[in-house]
Protein backbone atom coordinates (compact mmCIF):
# COMPACT_ATOMS: atom_id res chain seq x y z
CA UNK A 1 0.00 0.00 0.00
CA UNK A 2 1.14 3.29 -0.86
CA UNK A 3 -0.05 6.36 1.13
CA UNK A 4 0.29 10.10 0.27
CA UNK A 5 -1.21 13.31 2.13
CA UNK A 6 -1.47 15.45 -1.41
CA UNK A 7 1.95 14.85 -3.35
CA UNK A 8 4.52 14.50 -0.46
CA UNK A 9 5.01 11.47 0.56
CA UNK A 10 7.89 10.31 3.64
CA UNK A 11 10.00 6.95 3.82
CA UNK A 12 7.95 5.65 7.11
CA UNK A 13 6.43 2.46 6.31
CA UNK A 14 3.21 2.13 7.44
CA UNK A 15 2.07 -0.56 10.21
CA UNK A 16 5.67 -0.84 11.95
CA UNK A 17 3.80 -0.09 15.32
CA UNK A 18 0.21 0.51 16.39
CA UNK A 19 -0.82 3.84 17.24
CA UNK A 20 -1.61 6.57 14.84
CA UNK A 21 0.55 7.43 11.75
CA UNK A 22 1.50 10.12 10.13
CA UNK A 23 -0.69 10.45 6.52
CA UNK A 24 2.29 11.57 4.95
CA UNK A 25 4.00 7.42 4.82
CA UNK A 26 4.50 5.11 1.79
CA UNK A 27 5.12 1.29 1.47
CA UNK A 28 6.37 0.86 -1.69
CA UNK A 29 5.03 -1.68 -4.48
CA UNK A 30 6.33 -2.80 -7.83
CA UNK A 31 3.92 -2.69 -10.59
CA UNK A 32 0.37 -1.16 -11.16
CA UNK A 33 -1.77 0.04 -8.61
CA UNK A 34 -5.69 0.51 -7.62
CA UNK A 35 -5.83 4.07 -6.55
CA UNK A 36 -7.89 5.73 -3.92
CA UNK A 37 -8.14 9.44 -3.15
CA UNK A 38 -10.52 10.89 -0.35
CA UNK A 39 -12.13 14.03 -1.82
CA UNK A 40 -14.81 14.81 0.70
CA UNK A 41 -14.40 13.98 4.57
CA UNK A 42 -15.01 15.94 7.65
CA UNK A 43 -11.49 16.39 8.02
CA UNK A 44 -8.72 17.92 5.54
CA UNK A 45 -5.34 17.40 5.23
CA UNK A 46 -3.41 20.37 6.39
CA UNK A 47 -0.96 20.49 2.98
CA UNK A 48 -3.62 22.30 0.60
CA UNK A 49 -6.48 24.20 -0.03
CA UNK A 50 -8.89 21.71 0.62
CA UNK A 51 -12.09 22.05 2.19
CA UNK A 52 -14.06 19.41 4.74
CA UNK A 53 -18.03 19.10 5.18
CA UNK A 54 -19.97 16.21 7.60
CA UNK A 55 -20.10 13.75 4.57
CA UNK A 56 -17.58 11.26 2.38
CA UNK A 57 -16.59 10.51 -1.29
CA UNK A 58 -13.67 9.08 -2.82
CA UNK A 59 -12.17 8.81 -6.22
CA UNK A 60 -10.79 5.09 -7.15
CA UNK A 61 -9.27 4.06 -10.43
CA UNK A 62 -8.78 0.37 -10.89
CA UNK A 63 -8.11 -1.57 -13.71
CA UNK A 64 -8.42 1.02 -16.21
CA UNK A 65 -11.93 2.29 -14.56
CA UNK A 66 -13.06 5.19 -12.71
CA UNK A 67 -15.63 5.67 -9.92
CA UNK A 68 -16.83 7.62 -7.09
CA UNK A 69 -17.94 6.38 -4.35
CA UNK A 70 -20.41 8.34 -2.69
CA UNK A 71 -21.02 12.45 -3.26
CA UNK A 72 -20.92 14.20 0.05
CA UNK A 73 -23.55 16.53 1.04
CA UNK A 74 -22.96 19.54 -1.01
CA UNK A 75 -21.63 20.72 -4.25
CA UNK A 76 -18.00 20.06 -2.44
CA UNK A 77 -17.10 17.01 -4.40
CA UNK A 78 -16.93 18.91 -7.46
CA UNK A 79 -14.97 22.17 -5.92
CA UNK A 80 -12.17 19.52 -4.04
CA UNK A 81 -12.54 17.44 -7.12
CA UNK A 82 -11.19 20.43 -9.42
CA UNK A 83 -8.40 21.14 -6.66
CA UNK A 84 -7.43 17.97 -6.39
CA UNK A 85 -7.16 17.42 -10.44
CA UNK A 86 -10.12 14.92 -10.53
CA UNK A 87 -11.66 14.99 -13.92
CA UNK A 88 -15.56 14.48 -12.91
CA UNK A 89 -16.54 14.29 -16.34
CA UNK A 90 -14.84 11.58 -17.06
CA UNK A 91 -15.97 8.40 -14.89
CA UNK A 92 -17.29 5.06 -15.74
CA UNK A 93 -19.86 5.22 -12.50
CA UNK A 94 -20.78 6.76 -9.41
CA UNK A 95 -21.06 4.41 -6.61
CA UNK A 96 -23.78 5.12 -3.36
CA UNK A 97 -22.81 3.45 -0.06
CA UNK A 98 -26.40 4.08 0.96
CA UNK A 99 -28.68 6.79 0.96
CA UNK A 100 -27.83 9.29 3.65
CA UNK A 101 -27.55 13.09 2.59
CA UNK A 102 -24.35 13.50 3.87
CA UNK A 103 -23.20 10.83 0.87
CA UNK A 104 -25.93 11.26 -1.84
CA UNK A 105 -26.32 15.39 -1.55
CA UNK A 106 -24.06 15.48 -4.33
CA UNK A 107 -25.59 13.67 -6.49
CA UNK A 108 -27.77 16.77 -7.41
CA UNK A 109 -24.72 18.94 -8.06
CA UNK A 110 -22.62 15.63 -10.38
CA UNK A 111 -26.19 15.92 -12.79
CA UNK A 112 -25.67 19.63 -12.73
CA UNK A 113 -21.89 18.95 -13.96
CA UNK A 114 -23.19 16.67 -16.45
CA UNK A 115 -25.94 18.78 -17.66
CA UNK A 116 -23.76 21.73 -18.45
CA UNK A 117 -21.34 20.16 -19.97
CA UNK A 118 -23.74 18.67 -22.49
CA UNK A 119 -24.97 22.18 -22.99
CA UNK A 120 -21.53 23.53 -23.53
CA UNK A 121 -20.57 21.24 -25.65
CA UNK A 122 -18.19 19.80 -23.05
CA UNK A 123 -16.56 16.31 -23.65
CA UNK A 124 -17.98 14.37 -21.08
CA UNK A 125 -19.16 10.92 -20.37
CA UNK A 126 -22.60 10.12 -18.38
CA UNK A 127 -21.51 7.08 -16.03
CA UNK A 128 -24.06 4.56 -14.55
CA UNK A 129 -25.19 5.19 -11.20
CA UNK A 130 -24.71 1.64 -8.86
CA UNK A 131 -26.35 0.85 -5.59
CA UNK A 132 -28.99 -0.87 -3.56
CA UNK A 133 -32.56 -0.68 -4.76
CA UNK A 134 -33.52 1.25 -1.29
CA UNK A 135 -30.69 3.89 -1.67
CA UNK A 136 -33.07 6.48 -3.39
CA UNK A 137 -35.95 6.36 -1.01
CA UNK A 138 -36.89 9.12 1.40
CA UNK A 139 -36.00 8.82 4.78
CA UNK A 140 -38.07 10.55 7.39
CA UNK A 141 -36.64 10.76 11.01
CA UNK A 142 -39.07 12.43 12.62
CA UNK A 143 -39.08 15.55 13.85
CA UNK A 144 -36.45 16.04 10.24
CA UNK A 145 -38.90 15.07 7.44
CA UNK A 146 -36.19 13.95 5.58
CA UNK A 147 -32.49 12.60 6.09
CA UNK A 148 -32.35 10.74 2.87
CA UNK A 149 -31.37 11.94 -0.94
CA UNK A 150 -32.36 15.19 -2.73
CA UNK A 151 -33.25 13.17 -5.53
CA UNK A 152 -35.67 10.25 -6.60
CA UNK A 153 -34.58 7.18 -8.51
CA UNK A 154 -36.99 9.28 -11.20
CA UNK A 155 -34.90 12.01 -11.19
CA UNK A 156 -31.94 10.70 -11.35
CA UNK A 157 -33.08 8.41 -14.16
CA UNK A 158 -33.68 11.06 -16.75
CA UNK A 159 -30.12 12.14 -16.90
CA UNK A 160 -27.86 8.60 -15.75
CA UNK A 161 -28.71 5.41 -16.14
CA UNK A 162 -29.26 3.25 -12.85
CA UNK A 163 -28.08 -0.13 -11.63
CA UNK A 164 -29.30 -1.56 -8.67
CA UNK A 165 -28.05 -4.34 -7.33
CA UNK A 166 -29.14 -6.53 -3.87
CA UNK A 167 -26.32 -9.04 -4.45
CA UNK A 168 -22.57 -8.63 -4.91
CA UNK A 169 -21.51 -6.59 -8.48
CA UNK A 170 -18.10 -6.76 -10.25
CA UNK A 171 -17.57 -3.62 -11.38
CA UNK A 172 -13.83 -4.63 -12.56
CA UNK A 173 -12.02 -8.15 -12.65
CA UNK A 174 -10.84 -7.19 -8.93
CA UNK A 175 -13.33 -4.48 -7.65
CA UNK A 176 -16.69 -5.31 -6.16
CA UNK A 177 -19.61 -3.74 -5.00
CA UNK A 178 -20.91 -5.71 -2.06
CA UNK A 179 -24.46 -5.60 -1.99
CA UNK A 180 -26.51 -6.18 0.99
CA UNK A 181 -24.55 -6.85 4.03
CA UNK A 182 -25.02 -9.95 6.35
CA UNK A 183 -26.07 -9.48 9.61
CA UNK A 184 -23.56 -11.95 11.61
CA UNK A 185 -22.12 -9.96 14.80
CA UNK A 186 -25.11 -9.24 17.45
CA UNK A 187 -23.06 -6.29 18.87
CA UNK A 188 -23.07 -4.60 15.24
CA UNK A 189 -27.19 -4.92 15.66
CA UNK A 190 -28.88 -1.99 14.11
CA UNK A 191 -31.46 -0.02 16.13
CA UNK A 192 -33.70 2.16 13.99
CA UNK A 193 -35.09 4.55 16.68
CA UNK A 194 -36.45 7.12 14.98
CA UNK A 195 -35.50 6.15 11.52
CA UNK A 196 -37.72 5.32 8.80
CA UNK A 197 -37.55 4.35 5.26
CA UNK A 198 -40.39 4.96 2.36
CA UNK A 199 -40.75 1.72 0.86
CA UNK A 200 -41.32 1.55 -2.90
CA UNK A 201 -44.67 1.14 -2.46
CA UNK A 202 -45.46 4.06 -0.29
CA UNK A 203 -45.14 2.04 3.20
CA UNK A 204 -42.99 3.73 6.08
CA UNK A 205 -41.12 0.86 7.94
CA UNK A 206 -37.97 1.13 10.26
CA UNK A 207 -35.05 2.01 8.61
CA UNK A 208 -32.32 -0.99 9.36
CA UNK A 209 -30.32 0.80 6.74
CA UNK A 210 -30.71 -2.71 4.55
CA UNK A 211 -29.05 -0.52 1.74
CA UNK A 212 -25.81 -0.16 3.66
CA UNK A 213 -22.85 -1.47 1.39
CA UNK A 214 -19.09 -1.05 0.88
CA UNK A 215 -16.73 -1.98 -2.14
CA UNK A 216 -14.11 -3.90 -1.71
CA UNK A 217 -10.97 -4.38 -4.14
CA UNK A 218 -8.75 -7.52 -4.61
CA UNK A 219 -4.95 -6.27 -4.00
CA UNK A 220 -2.04 -8.41 -4.20
CA UNK A 221 -1.69 -7.77 -0.57
CA UNK A 222 -5.29 -9.06 0.48
CA UNK A 223 -8.44 -6.62 0.18
CA UNK A 224 -9.02 -3.38 0.81
CA UNK A 225 -12.57 -2.27 2.35
CA UNK A 226 -14.11 1.40 1.66
CA UNK A 227 -16.70 2.21 3.29
CA UNK A 228 -19.08 4.81 3.38
CA UNK A 229 -20.38 4.68 7.02
CA UNK A 230 -20.46 0.95 7.20
CA UNK A 231 -23.88 0.90 8.97
CA UNK A 232 -24.28 -2.74 8.66
CA UNK A 233 -21.25 -2.92 11.11
CA UNK A 234 -17.66 -3.18 9.80
CA UNK A 235 -17.27 -6.77 10.71
CA UNK A 236 -19.89 -7.65 9.56
CA UNK A 237 -18.89 -5.55 6.45
CA UNK A 238 -15.37 -7.33 6.44
CA UNK A 239 -16.74 -10.69 6.49
CA UNK A 240 -19.03 -10.33 3.65
CA UNK A 241 -16.53 -9.14 1.55
CA UNK A 242 -13.87 -12.14 2.05
CA UNK A 243 -16.63 -14.12 1.18
CA UNK A 244 -17.48 -12.32 -2.42
CA UNK A 245 -13.90 -11.88 -2.53
CA UNK A 246 -12.56 -15.25 -2.04
CA UNK A 247 -9.70 -13.74 0.24
CA UNK A 248 -8.82 -13.61 3.76
CA UNK A 249 -6.26 -11.33 3.80
CA UNK A 250 -7.36 -7.63 4.12
CA UNK A 251 -5.14 -5.16 3.98
CA UNK A 252 -6.60 -1.93 4.93
CA UNK A 253 -10.32 -0.61 5.65
CA UNK A 254 -10.69 3.10 4.16
CA UNK A 255 -13.89 5.06 5.52
CA UNK A 256 -16.38 5.67 8.13
CA UNK A 257 -16.83 2.83 10.55
CA UNK A 258 -20.16 4.73 12.79
CA UNK A 259 -18.20 4.57 16.01
CA UNK A 260 -18.88 6.99 18.19
CA UNK A 261 -19.20 5.90 22.02
CA UNK A 262 -17.76 2.95 24.35
CA UNK A 263 -19.22 0.22 24.60
CA UNK A 264 -19.91 -3.56 23.10
CA UNK A 265 -19.94 -2.18 19.84
CA UNK A 266 -17.00 -0.55 19.93
CA UNK A 267 -14.91 -3.42 22.44
CA UNK A 268 -16.35 -5.60 19.31
CA UNK A 269 -14.70 -4.44 16.70
CA UNK A 270 -11.78 -3.34 18.28
CA UNK A 271 -11.03 -6.91 19.27
CA UNK A 272 -12.01 -8.14 15.51
CA UNK A 273 -10.16 -5.53 13.44
CA UNK A 274 -7.07 -6.60 15.65
CA UNK A 275 -7.32 -10.20 14.92
CA UNK A 276 -7.21 -8.79 11.16
CA UNK A 277 -3.05 -7.76 11.32
CA UNK A 278 -4.28 -4.67 9.48
CA UNK A 279 -1.16 -2.81 7.99
CA UNK A 280 -3.16 0.15 8.21
CA UNK A 281 -6.41 1.16 9.16
CA UNK A 282 -7.76 4.94 7.98
CA UNK A 283 -11.32 5.12 9.67
CA UNK A 284 -12.53 8.57 9.07
CA UNK A 285 -16.23 10.59 8.46
CA UNK A 286 -18.35 8.92 11.15
CA UNK A 287 -16.07 7.17 13.41
CA UNK A 288 -15.35 9.62 16.50
CA UNK A 289 -12.25 10.61 18.69
CA UNK A 290 -13.28 8.36 21.44
CA UNK A 291 -13.44 5.29 19.08
CA UNK A 292 -10.14 6.71 17.19
CA UNK A 293 -8.30 6.65 20.79
CA UNK A 294 -9.59 3.35 21.30
CA UNK A 295 -8.52 1.37 17.79
CA UNK A 296 -5.11 3.27 18.02
CA UNK A 297 -4.66 0.58 21.07
CA UNK A 298 -5.33 -2.18 18.99
CA UNK A 299 -4.33 -1.66 15.37
CA UNK A 300 -1.87 0.91 12.92
CA UNK A 301 -4.90 3.49 12.44
CA UNK A 302 -4.08 6.13 9.90
CA UNK A 303 -4.30 9.64 9.57
CA UNK A 304 -7.55 10.01 6.81
CA UNK A 305 -9.21 12.93 5.38
CA UNK A 306 -9.88 14.99 1.88
CA UNK A 307 -6.37 14.78 -0.10
CA UNK A 308 -5.63 11.65 1.35
CA UNK A 309 -4.12 9.59 -1.74
CA UNK A 310 -3.46 5.66 -1.50
CA UNK A 311 -2.42 2.81 -4.10
CA UNK A 312 -2.77 -0.80 -3.66
CA UNK A 313 -0.94 -2.91 -5.72
CA UNK A 314 -2.86 -5.25 -8.52
CA UNK A 315 -3.48 -8.32 -8.49
CA UNK A 316 -3.39 -9.80 -11.95
CA UNK A 317 -6.93 -11.30 -12.88
CA UNK A 318 -9.58 -12.11 -11.29
CA UNK A 319 -12.83 -13.91 -11.10
CA UNK A 320 -16.31 -12.73 -13.49
CA UNK A 321 -18.55 -12.96 -11.04
CA UNK A 322 -18.05 -13.72 -6.91
CA UNK A 323 -17.63 -16.80 -5.71
CA UNK A 324 -20.67 -19.15 -4.45
CA UNK A 325 -21.24 -18.31 -0.48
Amino acid sequence: MIGTAGHLPSAMRVGESKGVSSPLTVTRLHGTTMKATIIVDNTALYDGPLHAEHGFAVFIEAEGRKFLFDTGYSDLVVRNAERLGIDLLDLDAIVLSHGHNDHTGGLYHLLRLFIEASMEGTVHRLPRLVGHPLCLQRRPKPPLADIGPLLDEAAVRRILPVEFSVGPLFLTPNLVFLGEIGRRFLFESVDPGARQIIMPGGRAEPDRLLDDTSLAYRSSEGIVVVTGCAHAGICNTVEHARRCCGEERVVDVIGGLHLREDGEKLQGTCAYLQGLSLPALHACHCTSLLAKVALARDVPLAETGVGLRLAYGDRQGGPDEPPAP
